[in-house]
């Protein structure tokens, strides 16, 4: 019963629409959530961050499972950007351990890094232009330096998401496209959000230790964002993405510049 109590049912709406943005787009869960959190609940912007890790970490993992059902994930991928995410995010923690997370300064230049992170909302409009671009002046890459800029762009993931819990999405989808221009676009976003499971547990895990976790708030927020996800990543093959990266890149635009100014 105190459990059932517990549950926030506005924090689990948002959790349900989050997470199925995430299964059909591979976007937004810690661009859309940490900003809601801190915007729209007044949560501390380190516990925001933290609490959304966890919430990621679950979240992405029913999302893999469906993924995985339908193969739509290609593991060599995943565990490329995990050789290079895992240890960055350890040394991310390492360097965050020394810092006083939860005073007001910490909470400012978090909400701003957070901000600064939306931006690559950008890249959801224009992906296209830049998939262009990339190809007309890079062409194919051979498979050595595709497997170290795959590792590469894992750890930059890791030491950004770990700080803003932002970027595996937007940055990494459009990452792996460039990369990988043979594979369909349901097998990156499966890939994708299968990678986010091992960086958002060790990350969350690591924020656990530094006390930025709020647990009754991440049992609402996983109350709805399953089933979301689960739909979401069901019906990511049936329906065009397109209308909902812009859709979704206004919204992050919008909550940048709110965290920003």
């Amino acid at each position: 019963m105190d459990l059932i109590q517990a549950i926030n049912p506005l924090y689990s709406l948002c959790g349900f629409a989050v997470g199925a943005l995430v299964g059909m787009t591979g976007v937004g869960g810690g661009a859309l959530m940490t900003p809601l959190l801190i915007l729209l609940f007044g949560i501390h912007a380190t516990t925001a961050v933290g609490t959304d890790l966890l919430y990621a970490c679950v979240t992405k993992t029913g999302g893999t499972a469906v993924h995985g059902w339908l193969r739509t994930v290609e593991w060599r991928v995943v565990r490329r950007l995990a050789a290079g995410s895992v240890p960055a995010t350890a040394f991310t923690l390492l360097a965050l351990s020394f810092v006083n997370l939860h005073g007001h300064t910490a909470n400012r230049v978090i909400a701003t890094m957070l901000g600064l992170a939306l931006t690559t909302s950008i890249a959801l409009v224009f992906r296209q232009q830049i998939l262009e671009f990339y190809a007309a002046r890079v062409g194919t890459l051979d498979p050595g330096r595709t497997r170290i800029l795959t590792i590469a762009v894992g750890a930059a993931l890791g030491v950004l998401v770990t700080i803003s819990s932002v970027g595996a999405g937007a940055l990494g989808v459009t990452a792996l496209l460039l990369l990988y221009r043979e594979l369909p676009i349901t097998r990156i976003v499966g890939s994708d959000i299968a990678h986010a499971v091992p960086l958002t547990l060790v990350a969350g895990i690591g924020h656990w230790a530094l006390g930025s976790i709020d647990w009754p708030l991440l049992g609402s927020l996983l109350v709805g964002s399953l089933p979301g996800i689960a739909f979401g990543s069901y019906v990511s093959v049936r329906l065009p993405a397109l209308a909902l990266r812009l859709v979704l890149a206004a919204v992050l635009f919008l909550v940048a510049a709110q965290l920003l100014f």
